[in-house]
């Protein structure tokens, strides 16, 4: 198999909804989605995995999906991990090479990168991401990629992701019940970010804010380098909730009226313009006016901005953001939402949709800013595979030639079913030719 023809699957476990995806590059580089589907999430809270058997049943529903739509199988996937679980932190590691003669190789980097994820953390917190910031290579500061350079001093400045434990086993098990493993779980702010963001924003500096229905995730980069991530653990779910409180109906009715009617900007809402909502059980219709629907929805939207800005200006880089604010997610979509933030925060804004890494015709579906984070996944998994798995054409080629010689030579060492069949039908042969040629005393060991 080509890389062109290679596919990668995905799942991304979302408050409001479940998507699984599967894609694969074209001669060009770009994403060719094959197929997609979504479910109703109900056993999500906030990015945290709460139910394992509604779970299941949805990333089931949404895999027997595009497996008989694209008509592949796969094995394995990369999953995106959130939660307010969620935290990142800064340090700084060295190494010292043997000679500063020698070129500084990957296998240098990787060695520091192993050390960075021996650092003591909490109890019941694990490692999820380390990501190099910058290095430095005998006092040469500001090193972007030392691959080549001479020294004897390897220092690594990097950005690491941490979580809980609990919360990436619950997802681990849910992708086992419906028989996949998990290749990778990768930070979803990281797979927005790659989904909607080109280079020139992240050299110049900009902050990725994707607003889901129970999170909201913030990613900021400056000088094509990722300085700060924060999972916010809240979303879209908590202005739906003000409205069903706020005005007293139900949650899918509070739902649609956001949507539909929605806007985060109470002084310019109509003051005329009411919409009516059909009463529960039979009771009275309810009249709603969209100035009131919008001061709901501006107040907690104002909440969620302030805690954005509260991570930027955390993340140090408040100031030297040239490109300001993409917005993405499926809260992104609420009318008016890029003036408040630019109103509220002094930067400015765009609406980021996942089309800048897909083939040219993309269907209308899939091109929304609620699929920004299952597009990046997929994206992040090819990302992952060439870093990894460094293969080219010849070595596959290589790979299956070597095949037969490299299953017999396994028989004498694999304890798995698939080796232990392998070996019977070795010996069976074995025996048989052992039979035929008894009788000229010829015996094969």
């Amino acid at each position: 198999m080509s890389r062109q023809n290679q596919i990668v699957a995905a799942i991304d476990i979302g408050t409001t909804k479940i998507v699984s995806i599967i894609g694969r590059k074209n001669e060009n580089g770009k994403l060719e989605v094959l197929s997609m589907s979504k479910a109703p999430s109900k056993g999500v809270k906030r990015g945290v995995v709460q139910n394992i058997e509604e779970t299941v049943n949805a990333i089931k529903s949404t895999i027997e999906d595009i497996q008989e739509d694209s008509g592949l199988g796969f094995s394995e996937v990369f999953v995106g991990i959130a939660g307010q679980h969620i935290k990142s932190i800064r340090n700084r590691g060295y190494i010292n090479r043997e000679s500063d003669e020698t070129e500084i190789t990957r296998d240098d980097i990787q060695r520091l990168i192993k050390d960075m994820q021996r650092i003591p953390i909490d109890v019941g917190e694990e490692i999820i991401h380390v990501l190099p910031q910058s290095f430095i290579v005998d006092h040469e500061t500001g090193v972007k990629n030392p691959v080549g350079m001479s020294g004897r001093r390897l220092e690594g400045n990097f950005h690491i992701v941490i979580g809980r434990v609990a919360s990436a086993r619950n997802i681990e098990k849910c992708v086992n019940r419906v028989g996949l493993t998990i290749n990778e779980l990768i930070l979803e702010p990281l797979a927005s970010s790659e989904a909607v963001l080109t280079d020139d924003e992240k050299e110049a500096g900009v902050t990725l804010v994707d607003i889901g229905g129970g999170t909201t995730d913030v990613a900021v980069y400056y000088d094509n380098i990722i300085r700060h991530t924060a999972v916010i653990p809240f979303g879209g779910n908590v202005v739906t909730n003000d409205i069903k409180e706020g005005c007293a109906i139900l949650n899918r009715q509070a739902e649609s009226l956001k949507t539909q009617f929605g806007s985060a900007l109470g002084d310019i809402a109509p003051d005329d313009k009411v919409v009516t909502i059909p009463g529960i059980s039979g009771r009275e219709p309810k009249e709603i006016s969209f100035k009131n629907l919008a001061y709901i929805i501006q107040s907690r939207m104002e909440e969620i901005i302030d805690a954005v800005t509260f991570e930027i200006q955390n993340s140090g880089y408040y100031d030297k953001l040239a490109a300001g604010i993409v917005l993405t997610g499926g809260g992104a979509l609420l009318k008016h939402l890029p003036q408040l933030v630019k109103f509220r925060t002094g930067m400015d804004v765009r609406v980021g949709l996942p089309n800048l890494h897909l083939t040219g015709e993309v269907d209308d579906d899939i091109n929304q800013p609620m699929f920004s984070t299952s597009i990046g996944l997929v994206l992040k998994g090819f990302e992952y595979l060439q870093n990894n798995n460094p293969k080219t054409e010849e070595n596959m080629i290589k790979k299956e030639v070597d095949f037969e010689v490299e299953g017999i030579m396994d028989f004498e060492n694999g304890d798995d079913e698939k080796t232990s069949s392998k070996r019977n039908i070795f010996e069976k042969f074995k025996s048989t030719l052992n039979e035929i040629f008894a009788e000229n005393g010829v015996k094969i060991e």
